[in-house]
């Protein structure tokens, strides 16, 4: 197989490596903060010679890598499968890993062996799990054992089931009062940012002025530290309808499904390969087979 090099870019922002700290820096001078999904190492040597400030190995990858119905099958061994691939791709960018559903719910011992995996074996610098305030004392757990963690509130995926699918959250004000004590519980534990996922903007725009750490904003407003966004489906990479909050900025899709006409079209009509990208043997050798073969041919008359 021929693998391309990918060459420099010119985003590439050598030597600025972002960090947990510089996070927080960035909230304090208003500097937004960007963050895509990557899953592979391409797309994640992609993602950061573009300058994206956080990539998130997430648990979308369930669906969007292996065609699972929702996030809830993915297992540790196959986050950690695509966090070591990223891992390899990544440079500049905050590499985050999501911790998958039943990774971390049952059992403390187990949650924090887990999320150690992830930076031993993975590579991650911060792990993400889903929750509120009784999410609190297990990131305080994690974080003793020098873990960074990212909180995620809102609409969380891995709680589909009890959620009675993917709505957005906040909508009365106990539920607004539920989220706001969510968002203070996981700053007070020592997030080193929160996702806030499907919720009103107004809400979000309140947890963002309330808590010291950056928050990450999915389906959430623009008044979020940063927003983060799903790579398949900014590029057209997706097969299903598309939130509400999904910009797409291109058309991966269609560029493939072209790419891939056109070399059927030219195997079958035998315009690929041409003499230009076949090998040819040395003169030498050439010439010596081509001797070897008039003979076979004359003794077979």
């Amino acid at each position: 197989m021929s693998i391309t090099p990918i060459g420099p870019s010119p985003f590439d922002k050598s030597g600025h490596k972002v960090t947990t700290a510089s996070l927080r820096d960035q909230k304090l001078h208003h500097e937004p903060i960007t963050c895509l999904t990557a899953y592979d190492y391409a797309t994640a040597r992609l993602v950061d010679e573009a300058g994206i400030d956080m990539v998130l190995v997430g648990d979308s990858l369930a669906q969007t890598m292996l065609g699972y119905e929702n996030t809830l099958s993915v297992t540790m061994d196959e986050m950690l499968h695509h966090v070591k691939a990223v891992r390899r791709g990544v440079k500049n960018a905050l590499l985050i890993a999501d911790m998958p559903y039943g990774s971390y719910q049952v059992d403390t011992k187990d949650a924090v062996l887990n999320a150690a995996r992830f930076v031993k074996e993975g590579g991650a610098e911060v792990i993400k799990l889903e929750g509120g305030e009784r999410r609190a004392d297990l990131i305080r757990r994690i974080i003793d054992a020098e873990i960074p963690v990212a909180g995620h509130i809102g609409l969380t995926p891995q709680s589909v089931n009890v959620m009675g699918g993917y709505k957005v959250q906040g909508k009365n004000l106990g539920a607004i009062e539920q989220l706001m004590r969510d968002a203070v519980a996981l700053d007070r534990a020592g997030v080193a940012c929160l996702y806030l996922e499907g919720i009103p903007r107004e809400v979000a725009a309140m947890i963002t002025a309330e808590v010291g750490t950056p928050t990450i904003g999915i389906g959430a407003g623009p008044e979020c530290d940063g927003q983060v966004l799903v790579f398949h489906d900014i590029v057209g990479l997706t097969f299903g309808l598309a939130a509400k909050f999904v910009r797409r900025y291109g058309d991966a899709a269609a560029l493939i499904t072209q790419a891939v006409q056109a070399f059927r079209a030219d195997v079958r009509s035998q315009q690929y390969p041409s003499d230009e990208e076949s090998y040819h043997l040395p003169r030498e050798t050439k010439a010596a087979l081509d001797t070897v073969l008039m003979r076979k041919r004359a003794m077979a008359r």
